[in-house]
C-alpha cells in the first residue's frame, strides 16, 4: 500500500451561500479545488478514492447546504472528503468568484486541511 495524492481542481458548482443580505437570494457560482492524499492499494479503481463519487459530494454540499462563511463551506467539504474510504487527508480551497467585485478584485477564496497538522 502507497500513499499518493489526488487533486481535482475547478468543480463548479451553483449553491445560496454568503453573510451578506440578499446574497441567499440567488444562486451563486463556487468553483472547489481538493488536494487529497490517498491510500492507494492495487492498480484498479477500488484501489483508490472514487473522484467521480468525491466530486458528486461536494456538489450535494454546496447545493443542499447553506452556510454564510466559505470557511465554513470548506470545512464541510473537508469533512465529506475524509469520509471516504482511504482519503487520509483533504485539503479544500472554495473560491467565490465576483464576490468581492466592490472591492476591484476577481473574487475570494479560502482553505481548510483536515485533519489538522
Amino acid at each position: 500500500m502507497s500513499r499518493a495524492r489526488l487533486f481535482l481542481s475547478g468543480i463548479e458548482m451553483q449553491g445560496r451561500h454568503g453573510a451578506r443580505e440578499g446574497e441567499k437570494d440567488t444562486e451563486q457560482a463556487f468553483v472547489v479545488d481538493l488536494d487529497l492524499e490517498v491510500e492507494v492499494g492495487e492498480d484498479r479503481i477500488e484501489g483508490t478514492a472514487d473522484y467521480r463519487k468525491v466530486v458528486e459530494r461536494v456538489r450535494e454540499v454546496i447545493a443542499e447546504d447553506t452556510f454564510d462563511l466559505i470557511e465554513t463551506m470548506a470545512e464541510e467539504i473537508a469533512k465529506a472528503c475524509i469520509g471516504f474510504d482511504r482519503v487520509m487527508r483533504a485539503t479544500v480551497v472554495v473560491h467565490k468568484p465576483r464576490a468581492a467585485d466592490r472591492l476591484g478584485i476577481a473574487g475570494t477564496a479560502a482553505a481548510v486541511t483536515l485533519p489538522e497538522g
